[in-house]
């Protein structure tokens, strides 16, 4: 049904989805956006920078351990996929593989959200380019799980674990 509500010069059409043309009581939106069903904990955004060069420091042993804790968390918050230990093995054995695999997890969660993916599977290409395209790639792949992690309250001031 529609009402027509006169105001000060304007006019506007309302819709009204009950008889008597009143507003149908609906409870408020929330605050925050409801923690999508089946889901496990959501994981901790990490600084780009601050991870760039504690890898650095660690000649790159910093990497596997970012590996394994992102793997971890992908894998408990969807309640699917390869997990940490995974990661860590395909990090230190074939880390290209590894760029692939977390793209694609990082793709599944924007797509299983409905939204649309910051980083598709195609970003393991980056392995192509010595050692810019790693970092073009770990910077593309933490913004996006940064993001991600936010939007659903994550801490908006990321650390390094």
């Amino acid at each position: 049904m529609a009402d027509i509500h006169r105001d000060k010069g304007t006019s506007s059409i309302r819709w009204c989805h009950t008889r008597d043309m009143t507003e149908p009581s609906v409870p408020p939106p929330p605050a925050h956006p409801a923690p999508e069903t089946g889901r496990g904990p959501i994981g901790k955004p990490r600084s780009v920078g601050l991870t760039i060069l504690v890898t650095i420091v660690t000649f790159g042993f910093w990497a596997w351990i970012w590996s394994y804790l992102s793997g971890e968390e992908l894998k408990n918050y969807r309640r699917d996929g390869l997990g940490g230990v995974a990661y860590l093995l395909f990090t230190v054995f074939l880390f290209p593989v590894t760029m692939f695999l977390m793209a694609n997890e990082v793709e599944k969660l924007y797509v299983d959200a409905g939204e649309q993916p910051r980083i598709t599977t195609l970003w393991g290409l980056w392995f192509l380019l010595p050692l810019i395209g790693n970092i073009i790639w770990y910077v593309g792949i933490q913004k996006a799980i940064n993001e991600y992690w936010q939007a659903r309250g994550g801490t908006t001031s990321p650390g390094l674990v």
